[in-house]
């Protein structure tokens, strides 16, 4: 695993060991780690990264390779991964600048292994059922789709590599992935795009879908927060209407990791033709909001 320090990498830890799976070895260039010692103390531990690909080339033991790390570092890492016989387990987005995808199919094709990334939102119980429902939907009439999707973030947010645009891809790529990854999962290719508002901490806007008219709206803002999640003490809501029913897409989530490192060993993982087109997306969006 490369990333073990950051926020996401608990629920891959957690994911690696609810399958069964052992972890050898760690890089992060942080020295707090011990969130290792709940799930996998014997992995060695690196805090640079050359020493930790020579005792890889020395092993050649990669099965998998877990990324964890800031997003303007998967690229590499993922080329690194496949070059050494690795198949990649990737957080999400699988890269940033959609024009990095081609290098990898080529990369992946070379080394005969795969890159996964992870898009959990497409395993939410009630998403598997929604999108069997729309795909018996009459052909060419289109629905009315909203989504308010917000995770709030505190100050810290925008002192760390996440608030810089050029290491991130900036809240629309970052935070917004999975939100429009569902959107065209469900309801079909992008026609047209539109950004209505943007700040640094919220956006929304207008997407027509293949088989859905969306108005989409991301924050992190926690002023966006609805009153039922004050109340609670939550930091997120997101809820998809369709044709004006609701369908909320936050509860589950924690277990969802475990769920899609399921599906990745059994072959079934999203890889770089279904994370194209969201990524592709994003990339778009970020350009229209910069003017």
């Amino acid at each position: 695993m490369v990333g073990a320090a950051g926020y996401v990498s608990p629920r891959h830890l957690k994911a690696i060991q609810d399958t069964g799976n052992q972890l050898i070895s760690v890089y992060d260039p942080s020295e707090s780690l011990g969130i290792l010692d709940q799930y996998f103390p014997e992995a060695a531990c690196f805090s640079n990264f050359e020493s930790y690909a020579e005792y890889h080339n020395q092993k050649n033991n990669l099965d998998y390779l877990s990324i964890c790390s800031p997003n303007h570092h998967h690229f590499s890492q993922i080329c690194w991964g496949l070059e050494n016989g690795a198949n990649i387990i990737c957080e999400k987005p699988m890269v940033i600048h959609p024009e990095q995808l081609e290098r990898l199919k080529i990369l992946e094709q070379q080394s005969g292994k795969k890159v996964n990334t992870i898009l959990q939102l497409r395993l939410l119980p009630n998403v598997s059922l929604l999108k069997k429902e729309i795909s018996t939907r009459e052909i060419g009439k289109k629905a009315n789709v909203s989504i308010n999707y917000v995770t709030a973030r505190g100050n810290w947010y925008f002192n760390s590599w996440k608030g810089r645009e050029e290491q991130s891809g900036g809240i629309v790529t970052n935070i917004g992935i999975h939100l429009f990854d569902l959107l065209i999962w469900l309801f079909g290719t992008v026609e047209e795009v539109k950004v209505n508002d943007y700040s640094r901490k919220k956006i929304s806007g207008f997407l027509s879908l293949e088989r859905a008219n969306v108005e989409w709206s991301l924050s992190i803002d926690e002023g966006d927060l609805p009153l039922e999640c004050i109340e609670k003490n939550t930091r997120y809501y997101r809820e998809l209407l369709i044709d004006d029913q609701s369908y909320r897409l936050d509860e589950g989530m924690e277990k969802l990791h475990t769920a899609c490192y399921r599906e990745i060993l059994a072959g079934n993982g999203p890889g770089i033709i279904e994370a194209a087109p969201s990524i592709e997306l994003c990339h778009k969006i970020s350009a229209m909001a910069a003017g």
